[in-house]
């Protein structure tokens, strides 16, 4: 009972962060600060954080149908496991969307790859489906013009040609692109609704299914014990796997350190930046190998081939906040699965299903997600 009530607790938390950070971007205010700098006095209608709700019960939505798609699995195979942990976090306007996700508890060794492939699946299948739905919902649902003009008066005067004059700030962010979230822009959406990427944020379903996506292919990196890692091992088996993993996941932190280091000779200025770089590479490369020599070169190799395509193609960019999640798989994920007894491979039916898992990560995978112009 004790425990049933955590996660009822963890979830209402995460309710009302989640929808507090859905009010903030959806009307581009803080609760705290305005023009005049601080308030102790909510800046924020009840009003508005009935509309930030919308948000948050898509997005929760999205998030409790993805674990307890795995959470059904594994009860479906009889496996011990935990009712999804949400985790509230609140970091303030432009900072966060309220919540780091969800997650389930496996109590016990899963048996055969067959297992593993199931409930690793599960969860991003089912999860995609409501992101879909929130993008079809999000698309042929888009509000007039009068919408954007209440959240940004100025827009008035320059019609439907504001994108013409708005961004010229320094930290204006936009939103990246990823397959998907294209297609239905083209397909679905009437053009002449169609809000700007930097405006996307102020339409809470079109935000919340971007960021279903965006979990939705996070999840399915096929790395280590992530989702996607899980899919690809019953698909590989042991061996094959873990000699795949470490590949991707040095190729994963080769885009995203690409463009971080300036070339511009200018040593003295930027060395903190070389050095901090340098122990990062060290430090996320010494768990693939049982020898520090040999993170070792593998860390400088990568920094050697980021130094040489940022001098042949100084144009090409990676995405240095993939950078944050890298540690994160590197230090407390794991890049490597565990073996289990049964290494079986899977059924053809099950062949085609994680190739559709596969097709389902390139549609929803945005290489740069979001972007401070």
């Amino acid at each position: 009972m004790r425990k049933a009530a955590l996660h009822g607790v963890l979830f209402l938390l995460t309710l009302v962060t989640t929808t507090m950070a859905g009010a903030e971007w959806r009307y581009g205010k803080s609760f705290s600060y305005g023009p005049d700098g601080f308030s102790w006095i909510p800046l924020i209608s009840w009003e508005e954080i009935g509309g930030g709700l919308v948000f948050s019960l898509a997005f929760l939505g999205f998030l409790t149908v993805h674990e307890f798609g795995h959470y059904v699995t594994a009860r479906y195979y009889r496996v011990r496991v935990t009712l999804p942990y949400y985790i509230p976090v609140w970091l303030g306007f432009t900072f966060g969307i309220g919540t780091m996700g969800a997650f389930i508890r496996i109590r016990e060794r899963i048996f055969s790859r067959k297992e593993f492939f199931d409930i690793g699946i599960a969860g991003p299948l089912a999860g995609f489906v409501v992101a879909v739905g929130l993008l079809w919902y999000g698309f042929t649902h888009l509000p007039p013009l009068e919408y954007l003009y209440e959240i940004h008066p100025q827009y008035r005067l320059w019609g439907e040609n504001y994108a013409a004059y708005a961004y010229r700030s320094a930290e204006d962010i936009s939103l990246g692109k990823n397959l998907l979230f294209w297609l239905f822009e083209q397909t679905v959406a009437d053009p002449t609704l169609l809000p700007n990427r930097y405006e996307v944020m102020h339409y809470p379903v079109l935000f919340a299914g971007f960021l279903a996506l965006f979990f939705t292919a996070l999840n399915l990196l096929p790395i280590g014990q992530l989702d996607g890692g899980h899919i690809l091992y019953g698909l590989l088996g042991y061996e094959r796997f873990n000699r795949l993993s470490p590949l991707l996941f040095t190729l994963f932190i080769f885009y995203a350190g690409l463009g971080l280091l300036p070339l511009d000779g200018n040593w003295a200025a930027n060395g903190w930046l070389y050095g901090g770089y340098v122990v990062y590479l060290l430090v996320v490369f010494r768990p693939l190998f049982p020898e520090a020599r040999r993170g070792f070169l593998v860390a400088a190799g990568v920094l050697c081939a980021q130094g040489a395509c940022g001098l042949l193609w100084p144009q090409v960019q990676g995405y240095n906040g993939w950078l944050v999640f890298g540690l994160l798989l590197a230090r407390f994920m794991g890049i490597f699965h565990p073996p289990c007894p049964n290494e079986q491979p899977l059924s053809k039916g099950r062949v085609w299903l994680g190739c559709l898992a596969m097709v389902v990560f390139v549609l929803c995978f945005s290489p740069a997600p979001f972007l401070i112009d």
